[in-house]
């Protein structure tokens, strides 16, 4: 069944199109990672389904027919600014934002230790938040968002700017609402957490969609591909140049460089690595080390949208 059905989304701000005739649907159980630049239209798709927006066009319907005046009390949402006032307690906050959803008596204070629990805050309930570190911050909005036991949960970065070990017990928390049947859809910069945690993958850009599937069928698709490291040294190097010469070979698709590397993209059968060398030695370039790999989500996903800077 599906949880959300997005059909033809569209929202403009004057001449910019936020969102362009964007469809999709999530179903129940899923965890969707909706990925892409910075300027991509990710906030503003997560801002309509979560009622924040309106859309200039297109339909979001829950649980195949019912709108979200209808259903936003299903919803949960994690939002990237934090959304929890820093003189309360992290139970007073938990408590606060569980009423606006209806809970009160035994139900209200059950929930609120179960959810303070499942992210590992029920030992500094009484604390106030305005004390707590970056980590225990991101993982008391969780706890605020959850309490009510929606049927989808909206993250928007949740990880952002915290340590490895709040991430790792955050990505853990998230994979066992899944397993309670908690849909999720999860918005990062991280490739790394998505490939870990997600199931379903859209990746948009410029407010269209350019990819989606499952995860795995995903990197299927890329399976074919390859792509050749090259350490180097080299006293003078014309990277446009060698680029050029590189791009050239049959089978190569983009050549790139970082940190005395060049990143050569090619197809599984492309064998003339011997041209690839004997470029690299007439322009003087000493060959350090080689290897071979698959692609990687994050290095897909920089093929799709660009290797530049996005303000």
């Amino acid at each position: 069944m599906n949880i959300v059905r997005v059909k033809n989304l569209t929202k403009k701000y004057k001449d910019i199109t936020a969102v362009d005739n964007v469809s999709f649907e999530v179903k129940k159980g899923d965890i969707l990672g909706l990925v892409g630049p910075n300027g991509a239209g990710k906030s503003t798709t997560i801002q309509m389904i979560s009622g924040l927006l309106i859309p200039d066009k297109g339909v979001i319907l829950f649980e195949e027919n019912k709108s979200f005046k209808n259903w936003h009390f299903n919803l949960g949402l994690v939002p990237q600014d934090l959304a929890i006032y820093p003189d309360l307690s992290a139970e007073e906050n938990v408590r606060f934002f569980a009423s606006l959803y209806g809970l009160n008596g035994e139900n209200l204070k059950k929930q609120v230790n179960e959810s303070l629990t499942s992210v590992g805050l029920h030992e500094q309930k009484d604390k106030k938040a305005k004390y707590f570190s970056g980590g225990m911050k991101r993982r008391l909005n969780i706890a605020c968002a959850i309490t009510h036991k929606p049927k989808l949960i909206i993250m928007d970065e949740p990880t952002v700017g915290i340590d490895p070990q709040s991430r790792n017990f955050i990505l853990e928390s998230i994979k066992k609402l899944q397993n309670q049947g908690t849909t999720i859809i999860y918005t990062s910069h991280y490739m790394e957490e998505v490939e870990e945690i997600c199931n379903k993958l859209l990746i948009i850009d410029h407010g269209q969609i350019i990819l989606s599937g499952a995860t795995d069928e995903i990197k299927a698709l890329y399976k074919n591909n390859r792509i050749l490291t090259v350490s180097f040294q080299a006293e003078t190097l014309d990277f446009a140049k060698v680029r050029e010469s590189i791009l050239n070979i049959t089978g190569v698709t983009e050549v790139n460089m970082k940190n005395q590397r060049f990143n050569i993209h090619c197809r599984k059968d492309m064998n003339d690595y011997d041209t690839v060398f004997n470029i690299l030695k007439q322009f003087h370039i000493s060959i350090i080390s080689i290897e071979h790999t698959v692609p990687t989500l994050e290095e897909i996903f920089l093929s799709l949208t660009g290797k530049e800077l996005r303000d």
